[in-house]
């Protein structure tokens, strides 16, 4: 794990970081969800330092014997489920971030079981490629049985949750006839620019992607940004707000969290299970504390009152006891610029999550109905307007 300047909170010791790892799997918590219990006991049995390729190989022997016994079965059903687990082994040995040999290895070894258990699914997975600025976009793309046109939302993962861990809450949405596209954030997995100021452009190139498929209603598109894909979605709200029905930011950063006063603070936070510094700093693509400190500023939608700009309808949402992203910036948004929507955990952490939330009711009983209803609303225009 990352060397940590001694003006932030130093990370947990080794047997501190045992024993919450095996509690987060226990409890289904994450980054440990899809992970079993007897694996993770192996794995951590065998951690003997913090080191971050010893934490990767541990990560990844746990993977590998997983894919054996994948290969070993014959079901269908048994080998999907195997590559899935071995896809969230994989990951633990990757996370939060790959900035290190074991780590890559274990990140190309979790897009690999990955797309076996995608291969196994019922419901199609397409990975789509986009030229981009001399790279591509690199997304995989989700919709509904039948021909279309389907309405569209593109959703970002945020700082360690990826596109692989979009595409499967794509699953929640496809029923409802919503044709999904997950994409990793500016500055994270294989998304093909950092994270700047303008890197929202990439979003506008998936979007101008989408209007020539014609599997796709253009007219009716979204864009969620979790955690830190958030911020992403508020500029892209600004940035698209022609194109877009709505958008969602979910947990992501505004203002007060690039600067170094949360900062500092908020990488101590034990909600957080190991260097947090390491994978903000790596979206920024600067090494030392003082250059990260610098460096996020810049990206506050206050300057040049981006925050004030006109905007598509958007949805803000967290938990008032986050210690990741401070609450004052969901606040923020909702005291400027556009009128907006909220929905706020008052007993919850990053994302809302917590006090009876997780993701799947969060999905159901709070995104899905507010998607739903901005599809009900626009159809209804499109009906009087259609009748004078």
């Amino acid at each position: 794990m990352s060397l940590l300047d001694p003006r932030i909170a130093a990370p947990r010791t080794l047997e501190e970081l045992k024993a919450d790892v095996i509690r987060r799997i226990e409890t289904n918590g994450y980054p440990g969800r899809g992970i079993r219990i007897a694996d993770a006991r192996v794995a951590m049995e065998s951690l003997s330092s913090l080191d971050a390729d010893e934490w990767a190989k541990v990560w990844t022997e746990a993977g590998d014997r997983v894919v054996a016994e994948a290969e070993a079965v014959v079901s269908t059903d048994d080998q999907r489920e195997l590559y899935k687990t071995a896809f969230s082994t994989y990951t633990m040995g990757r996370f939060p971030t790959p900035t290190t040999t074991g780590k890559k290895a274990a990140y190309e070894k979790a897009l690999a079981a990955y797309m076996s258990y995608a291969e196994r699914l019922p419901q199609k997975l397409e990975v789509v490629r986009i030229p981009f600025e001399g790279s591509e976009i690199i997304g995989y793309f989700r919709k509904p049985e039948g021909e279309g046109p389907f309405p569209l939302m593109v959703q970002c993962g945020g700082l360690d949750f990826w596109k692989e861990q979009v595409a499967d809450e794509a699953l929640n949405y496809v029923p409802h006839g919503i044709c999904v596209f997950g994409v990793d954030m500016p500055g994270t997995g294989q998304a093909p620019i950092k994270g700047d100021v303008g890197s929202e452009r990439m979003f506008s190139a998936i979007f101008d992607w989408a209007e020539t498929r014609p599997d796709i209603d253009a007219t009716r598109m979204f864009m969620r940004g979790v955690s830190w894909g958030g911020h992403w979605a508020t500029r892209v709200a600004i940035l698209e707000k022609d194109r877009l029905l709505g958008a969602i930011n979910h947990g992501g950063s505004v203002h007060h969290f690039f600067q170094p006063e949360w900062q500092l603070k908020a990488l101590g936070t034990r909600e957080y299970m190991l260097d947090l510094f390491g994978a903000r700093a790596n979206v920024f693509q600067v090494e030392t504390l003082d250059e990260f400190l610098e460096y996020g500023p810049r990206m506050s939608l206050l300057i040049d009152d981006q925050i004030d700009k006109p905007c598509a309808p958007m949805l803000v949402m967290n938990g008032a006891k986050d210690s990741q992203v401070p609450i004052a910036d969901l606040l923020l948004l909702l005291q400027r610029g556009d009128a907006k929507e909220a929905w706020v955990n008052p007993k919850g952490v990053h994302m809302g999550f917590g006090a009876g939330y997780g993701p799947e009711r969060t999905i159901k009983e709070i995104i899905l109905p507010w998607l739903l209803k901005k599809l009900a609303q626009h159809d209804q225009a499109l009906a009087s307007a259609a009748n004078g």
